[in-house]
């Protein structure tokens, strides 16, 4: 290895960039050099080729060195706060004046000598001695996000310090039944009233089905804004926000503003619109352009109408407003879209940079965009309220990115890497690996912001859920990062600071009284499932994936896990379970045995239906936490709702039947019922 690679390695490590990983088939492989410089160079490195690298390096320990102290400090309940502090040796004989503003506004003060705080080690950077000093905060914090603001010669720092609870949210073992609930894709959930794709009282309606059955959650894909007409993206891991909902989902019939409000009623009543509602609703697959043009038409008038006549709601509205301040910001910014009819990478300097005039945008469709997500604001807060008047939980899920044209990468440009794509490296199914397409969280972008971004996310999920998927938990710890203009064959891998995402999910999974799970399928680093059970997450167990070739049997389920047969990335079971038949899969004999042996078939036998059935009955008595019963598999549905790696025809399969259509079907009510006998017993009937 040459002294320049050398040096390469060990400025990747600086940056927290992985120099090998362990590829599907257990082989080591090591990143190359141009996908270091480039990941480097897309984490801010002033690196352009190993000719640099020396430099660089020089720059990067002086840049550690120089940071007085870290950005974010964690500190869990009961624990005391200690923070590193890098000082100049010169600087150790002054004072330091510290102030801690409390989360609940209260102010603390003190001072420190410097040359009293131990020491901890020393170095020579660059011709000046450096020590590291320990400072302790003198009493316990109270839970929650506290900033120290340290007075330094010639220099002030502010610390984010979190006092995090250990453990995520609980449910209390006095209603601890072991819940399950159905899940379905909420664009696949119609109606006979909505316009051929579910919407929010669909949701609302499967939640007071479920619970008549006696389920306790209702769950579905991301909820979050896409984009619907140029760009036109509609997949619910690609969105515009995470902070803000997709107006596509909004029960435009459920609306304040459609009473006396006539020229609405004379769209929604025209021959010509139910004609095209009706052509929505019989088309095979969700029609996402013709739905959310049917549905602006309606809303447009709406929001004319709210602005300039319901006088006696803007009193809510404006204090919806002053809590959602953001808001402004986003509608500004899907205005100015709609008006420059370019992707925002593309608009003027100013504008990139977050100056929208007034003339870039039309004021308008900015009052649009304000309006539609103060709607789903309402919808969804009587949806999560229904809930739980039924004692019920609405699960929803966080995606791992966000779309590069979006929002929430223009508002905070500095907490993403824009010169990289998020993705997955080769494995024996995508053997040219996975690009996702969007732009990673910049590991230090996001520290040196104190994660406001982040917490606003799970803020806004947990408002309204009462259940939060991490989709993709291992990014917590390491993404795999893909360089622009390069394929996944050379990413790399880069770390994260999962002590402190954990730290903000446990504070607010408390808070919001919410469960988490984690997504972690796929390649799992062993810290991340041992830091899951540390915290009390809830991990996956899906049935598939937990057949045991060598005991010829399914692994064991504790407790704190969500079980289920499938994802929306897999096919449903009659699917699988088919290809397991035809191809003579072990597990299409051994996993009828296992349910034989284990009184959950009366009769061995591979039957489809049967097997199904038995195989969600041994779900239902285990210890799991958490069952998810993908409706779809109650019909014995075979077609994927989306297929990895692939584009078309993801996203928009319509259920088979519609929402009154499985509601009434006795077998599927019958067999539910069974399912909640069985979740309470524990045990096989």
């Amino acid at each position: 290895m040459s002294n320049q690679i050398r040096l390469l390695h060990r400025l990747a490590r600086l940056y927290n960039v992985q120099l090998s990983y362990r590829d599907a088939a257990g082989r080591l492989k090591q990143a190359e050099p141009y996908s270091l410089i480039s990941v480097l160079k897309a984490l801010g490195a002033p690196v352009d080729n190993l000719t640099d690298v020396s430099d660089a390096l020089r720059f990067r320990k002086l840049e550690l060195w120089q940071r007085y102290c870290e950005p974010v400090v964690i500190s869990w309940e009961g624990y005391p706060v200690h923070i590193k502090l890098n000082l100049p040796v010169q600087t150790t004989q002054h004072t330091m004046a510290c102030h801690l503003k409390l989360e609940k506004r209260k102010t603390l003060r003190w001072v420190y000598s410097l040359e009293d705080l131990p020491i901890l080690k020393s170095e020579d950077i660059e011709g000046n001695r450096y020590e590291v000093r320990q400072l302790t905060i003198p009493f316990k914090l109270p839970l929650g996000y506290h900033y120290l603001n340290l007075s330094l010669p010639n220099k002030e720092e502010e610390v984010l310090i979190i006092t995090a609870p250990l453990n995520t949210y609980s449910l209390p073992d006095k209603n601890h039944k072991k819940i399950w609930g159905g899940f379905l894709p909420l664009y696949a959930l119609q109606s006979n009233e909505s316009f051929g794709a579910g919407d929010f009282s669909d949701l609302k309606s499967l939640l007071n089905w479920l619970h008549n059955l006696g389920g306790q959650m209702v769950g579905t894909l991301p909820l979050l804004a896409t984009f619907l007409d140029k760009p036109f993206e509609p997949s619910p891991y690609s969105p515009i926000s995470r902070l803000f909902w997709n107006e596509f989902y909004l029960d435009v019939n459920n609306i304040e503003e459609l009473k006396n409000n006539a020229k609405a009623q004379q769209i929604l009543n025209s021959v010509e619109f139910k004609k095209e509602i009706q052509s929505a609703r019989t088309k095979p697959i969700v029609d996402y352009r013709q739905i959310m043009a049917l549905k602006r038409k309606l809303l447009e008038s709406y929001a004319d109408f709210f602005f300039k006549e319901s006088y006696y709601q803007q009193v809510a509205f404006k204090k919806w407003l002053e809590n959602n301040p953001l808001a402004e910001d986003y509608a500004t910014f899907r205005a100015a879209m709609e008006k420059q009819g370019e992707r925002w990478s593309k608009w003027p300097e100013r504008m990139k940079n977050g100056q929208i005039g007034e003339g870039d945008y039309n004021p308008e469709v900015k009052h649009y965009h304000l309006y539609v997500q103060w709607l789903a604001h309402q919808q969804l807060e009587e949806l999560s309220n229904q809930a739980k008047r039924n004692n019920q939980k609405l699960y929803l899920d966080l995606p791992v990115g966000v779309h590069f044209d979006g929002f929430d990468v223009w508002r905070y440009q500095n907490a993403f890497a824009l010169e990289a794509t998020g993705g997955a490296p080769p494995d024996t199914f995508f053997t040219e690996g996975q690009n996702w397409g969007f732009p990673p969280i910049h590991p230090e972008g996001i520290r040196r912001q104190h994660y406001r971004y982040f917490i606003s996310t799970i803020r806004n999920h947990l408002q309204y859920a009462g259940i939060l998927r991490i989709d993709h938990v291992m990014g917590l710890y390491r993404l795999f990062w893909i360089p622009k203009g390069h394929t996944a064959k050379h990413g790399v891998y880069v770390h994260y600071n999962a002590k402190e995402f954990y730290a903000i999910l446990t504070l607010e999974s408390q808070r919001h009284k919410a469960l988490i799970v984690g997504e972690d399928l796929g390649t799992v680093p062993n810290e991340v499932r041992s830091d899951m059970k540390k915290h009390s997450f809830n991990r996956m167990y899906v049935l598939p994936f937990e057949y045991n070739n060598k005991r010829k049997s399914l692994n064991p389920i504790s407790s704190k896990v969500l079980s289920c047969l499938n994802t929306h990335d897999m096919d449903p079971f009659a699917a699988f379970w088919v290809k397991k038949k035809k191809s003579g899969d072990k597990i299409a004999t051994d996993l009828p045995l296992f349910l034989y042996k284990n009184g959950y078939l009366k009769t061995l036998t591979n039957n489809t239906k049967t097997i199904l059935r038995a195989c969600l009955s041994y779900l239902a008595t285990s210890q799991a936490n958490i069952l998810q019963i993908n409706l779809e598999d109650l019909w014995l549905e075979t077609k994927p709702q989306n297929v990895p790696g692939t584009i078309e025809g993801n996203w928009q399969k319509k259920a088979r039947y519609t929402l009154e259509g499985f509601s009434h079907n006795t077998g599927i009510i019958n067999f539910l019922k069974k399912i909640t006998n069985l979740r309470s017993n524990g045990k096989q009937e």
